[in-house]
């Protein structure tokens, strides 16, 4: 999906249930990779290894809570157990890092929601300066 919008996938990683660890690859790819974008996929449900979002708000500098709540939205339409997702967005330098489910079709369907804003979110978060069109 990213691919076909044009956008560079360049790392990848499977990376333990851990908070540490999760913590230090997204540090890695934010501030030594400086990436744009940063998609972690699983870990945001309610069993006790699911510490993504742990990790990320420990990370990140600030956070964008519309991009979760969006996807929230999104996927209720879907199914009920869209509302037990603990998926959050934040921001670390100058990259976006955005929680998605685990299961492949939630992360597509995800994904599907928060790909119109992504390029204007990046620009953004790396400093143009332009007014945002409505």
């Amino acid at each position: 999906m990213l691919r076909s919008r044009g956008l560079d996938v360049t790392w990848t990683a499977v990376v333990p249930d851990e908070v540490n660890e999760i913590q230090r690859v997204l540090i890695r790819w934010a501030d030594e990779n400086c990436a744009d974008l940063i998609l972690t996929t699983g870990g945001t449900g309610l069993s006790p290894r699911d510490v993504t979002p742990e990790a990320t708000i420990a990370v990140s500098h600030r956070l964008v809570p519309g991009i979760a709540e969006a996807m929230r939205a999104e996927s209720l339409k879907k199914t009920p157990n869209a509302m037990i997702s603990r998926a959050v967005a934040g921001i670390r330098g100058r990259s976006l890092i955005i929680n998605l489910p685990g299961s492949p079709r939630g992360a597509r369907e995800n994904l599907e929601v928060v790909l119109p804003a992504l390029e204007h979110a990046i620009s953004k978060i790396q400093g143009d300066p332009s007014e945002c069109a409505s």
